[in-house]
């Protein structure tokens, strides 16, 4: 009997702008499946928005059918507007996931940059060319919350195949 290869979810949310990045365990390497992101329409009502950024996130999920899903923890920003705002759109991700059944992993941004670089204090540059680099691609995927959500589906890939590892 055959196990499912691992394909691992990964989601940077935010209200206009959501990256998501698909990966696969193939054979003990990370493979891109897909990336992108979820956009919803500025001048569309805050609730209209969160309901959009749903609806395609269910779609994306039946879509791939992952198998675990990683996004990173909420974080303490400057800005109290966009922590609140980003703060919607994690919850719409967190019950879509919840209501697809999935297991659901959370990252500190430090925890992915040491998984990904080996240094916990890497800069946006450093963590997408190791993307890029990890992943095979020609490119550094783009726009920036894609690669950082393949950032993510590789911390979860990394960290999980350690812990898998680790004597009981």
């Amino acid at each position: 009997m055959s196990q499912q290869a691992a394909v691992i979810l990964g989601i940077d949310p935010g209200i206009a702008i959501t990256g998501y990045g698909i990966i696969v365990d193939n054979e003990g390497e990370a493979q891109a499946r897909a990336y992108g992101v979820l956009l919803t329409p500025a001048d569309e009502p805050l609730p209209a928005r969160l309901a959009r950024l749903y609806e395609q996130l269910r779609e994306l999920i039946a879509l791939h059918r992952p198998t675990a899903v990683a996004v990173e923890e909420l974080f303490f920003a400057r800005n109290a507007r966009t922590a609140l705002t980003v703060g919607h759109a994690r919850g719409v991700v967190l019950l879509a996931v919840a209501q697809a059944g999935l297991p659901l992993y959370q990252y500190k941004p430090a925890e992915v940059k040491l998984a990904i670089t080996g240094y916990g204090g890497a800069d946006k540059r450093q963590i997408q060319e190791m993307v890029r680099l990890l992943l095979g691609l020609e490119t550094v995927p783009k726009p920036d919350d894609a690669a950082d959500a393949l950032a993510l589906a590789l911390c979860h890939f990394h960290s999980h195949r350690f812990q898998a590892l680790a004597p009981a």
